[in-house]
């Protein structure tokens, strides 16, 4: 018996209860549902209006396209990556053989502090420094004593007076003495010899065998013999550089290129400055590629993880090979982006209008489409550089995929406490009605009671 369903006539109260119990929840239930079609409805727009809040790896490729709409940030220019791009690019690598300067050194000259010999010969006795007992001297010359060349770059020769000899050839100071004594002596001819060289020397400093600083040779040298004569690199090839600096100006270049491209084992001249050092070539990758780390140029990554191996170039598309490769599911082959910075001389050749960057270094974020199929041609003659960057955007697919798995999620969110509110309220009818309960939520029909009919 359930008390004050039963009217005077017994079934109609009966039916009247049944339907007031079950218009009670009913109400409840439509309220709830109402309110959570509205929350979806809002969340919806919320994920729509703000994609941009869904987690990813980095920038999307229209991101990148469309360039740099942030005037507080760091400007930036894109170039895509063609034939002419990678010629350009050729030219501006790190090598010695950019210096432009190829020529044959010079003949070592004498400075000031230079240490010399000379000796003159007269063609018979009874001359200035013959004298006519010629068979009392073991041979018709005198040697003068050595000396160095004075602060004011002249040596001293007896009945000749004050010769310049800074900035002239041993040749060139010889003429000058028979010149001077010509007049006076029998057909003189002098020999000027180097003793001590302390001015036109070269200096080979940094990770080598011996560093040292050591005297020109007369024969010309090319930097890889200076190299040998400081004992050489002392670590590995594939991480040493080498600095040349002449006359205020620097180049530098890999020590592989010395070894493996002529062209930059350029002649070393008097008072060169070769500096030898060693630090490893790293790239970065990030994105849709198979691991996100630093990776050095000689590492590979196999099954058994990265390992090293010995390499001084690297083309861009083996550094993507070593990071794994492109991501089958979630890259996009067209959005694969290097960036670097390039000096303001080289972006021009680009053809980059540098005028709205500052500073001498532009950044730059190459292009490169892996979708067409001669990308992968272009990648092999792209050469990678130190502390290069390479990203790979995701594709369309994969960003749709997560908003609908978000927005699913939201909607769970809000279909689980309603669907918690039903089962409460069902639970609740059914110990007040002692009776039976039909509910479908997907439907949202209303639960119905159903009290069984007695005395």
């Amino acid at each position: 018996m359930v008390s004050g369903l039963v009217a005077s006539d017994g079934s109609s109260g009966c039916r009247r209860g049944r339907t007031q119990l079950r218009r009670q929840p009913d109400r409840r239930i439509l309220r709830i549902t109402r309110i959570s079609f509205i929350l979806t409805f809002f969340f919806s727009l919320a994920v729509l209006g703000g994609c941009g809040l869904l987690p990813t790896a980095g920038p999307g490729t229209m991101d990148v396209m469309l360039g740099q709409r942030d005037s507080h940030s760091l400007p930036y220019s894109l170039v895509k990556i063609t034939p002419r791009v990678t010629a350009v690019l050729g030219k501006a690598k790190p090598r010695l053989a950019a210096f432009g300067d190829k020529r044959r050194p010079r003949d070592i000259r004498l400075g000031v502090g230079d240490v010399v010999s000379v000796t003159i010969f007269e063609a018979s006795s009874g001359g200035l420094f013959i004298p006519a007992e010629a068979s009392v001297r073991p041979g018709n010359f005198v040697t003068i004593p050595n000396q160095p060349v004075d602060v004011n770059g002249n040596i001293t020769i007896p009945y000749a007076g004050q010769i310049r000899a800074s900035g002239r050839t041993q040749v060139q100071v010889q003429q000058a003495i028979v010149d001077a004594l010509k007049n006076r002596a029998i057909e003189p001819q002098v020999v000027v010899s180097m003793v001590d060289q302390r001015t036109s020397l070269i200096t080979v400093l940094g990770d080598v065998g011996r560093p040292s600083r050591f005297p020109a040779s007369v024969t010309p040298e090319h930097i890889l013999d200076a190299i040998a004569r400081a004992g050489g690199p002392s670590g590995p090839g594939a991480d040493t550089w080498v600095m040349l600096e002449r006359d205020g100006r620097r180049a530098i270049a890999p020590f592989g290129a010395l070894v493996y491209e002529p062209t930059n084992n350029v002649y070393v001249h008097p008072n060169d400055t070769i500096y030898v050092y060693r630090e490893p070539q790293t790239f970065l990758s990030f994105g849709a590629l198979g691991v996100q780390q630093q990776i050095p140029f000689g590492a590979y990554v196999g099954s058994g993880g990265a390992q090293n191996a010995s390499t001084w170039r690297l083309s861009l598309a083996e550094a993507v090979a070593k990071a794994g490769g492109l991501s089958d599911e979630r890259a996009d082959p067209a959005s694969v982006f290097l960036y670097r910075g390039e000096t303001r001389d080289v972006a021009e050749a680009l053809g980059i209008d540098c005028s709205p960057f500052e500073g001498p270094i532009i950044p730059v974020i190459y292009v490169l489409n892996l979708r067409d199929p001669a990308g992968y041609f272009l990648a092999s003659t792209f050469e990678m550089r130190n502390k290069d960057v390479i990203y790979v955007s995701n594709a369309y697919s994969v960003e749709n995929t997560k908003f609908l798995t978000y927005l699913r999620t939201i909607n769970s969110t809000v279909n689980d406490p309603i669907n918690t509110a039903i089962s409460v309220y069902t639970l609740k009818d059914l110990i007040r009605g002692t009776g039976t309960v039909s509910t479908s939520v997907l439907t949202g029909s209303a639960p119905i009671i159903t009290v069984p009919s007695g005395p």
